[in-house]
């Protein structure tokens, strides 16, 4: 069975043991989600419907951890223009993001000047993912993270523009782009 094939399966398994209904991955928009905050309480990805959103998965002992103050520079350089970064802390690689909670945001705030809002601690990778990365899975085979700091790109509509592996800065004229791209959008 192809890695695609068994990531579709669970996506189509935890949507229907959880009483969700999954027409299509095209007709799911990426807006359709919630992540948990690290203070408690839901952030609902619906609350930025209309606004461009780059969702990248965080480390904060990572070695690629610089990279949250490119994230920061895109947050100040964009956020006027409607663009809206949200950092999801992940255990799922080397087990390097080693705080919980508010720590988290703390860390990213004290060392890196992070202003952009985080998640609570989240699992990207298969087995076991949070819906949004599922979904992110179905709308962009072979494009899934492998490490942290994989970004992607949600469109106004709530489609799927763009995904960028670890190793694209942040401020990479190609994620620049992108972002531009969305948010010139009508």
């Amino acid at each position: 069975m192809t890695l695609l094939r068994r990531e579709t399966l669970l996506l189509l398994g935890a949507a229907l043991a959880g009483g969700a209904s999954v027409a299509s991955a095209g007709e799911t928009k990426g807006t359709a989600f919630a992540f948990d905050r690290p203070e408690g309480g839901a952030m609902p990805l619906s609350a930025f419907a209309g606004r461009p959103i780059l969702v990248v998965n965080t480390a904060t002992a990572c070695g690629f951890a610089g990279q949250l103050a490119g994230l920061q520079t895109l947050w100040t350089r964009f956020q006027d223009r409607g663009l809206t970064v949200i950092g999801v802390p992940s255990p799922d690689f080397g087990n390097q993001e080693p705080l919980d909670g508010p720590a988290i945001a703390e860390a990213a705030r004290k060392n890196h000047g992070v202003t952009f809002p985080l998640t609570a601690k989240t699992r990207v990778k298969m087995p076991g993912a949070h819906p949004f990365y599922q979904w992110a899975a179905l709308e962009r085979p072979g494009e899934t993270p492998r490490w942290n700091f994989h970004k992607y790109l949600v469109a106004r509509d709530g489609s799927l523009a763009q995904a960028f592996a670890t190793q694209v800065e942040p401020t990479d004229p190609r994620v620049i782009s992108a972002i531009a791209a969305t948010l010139d959008a009508a």
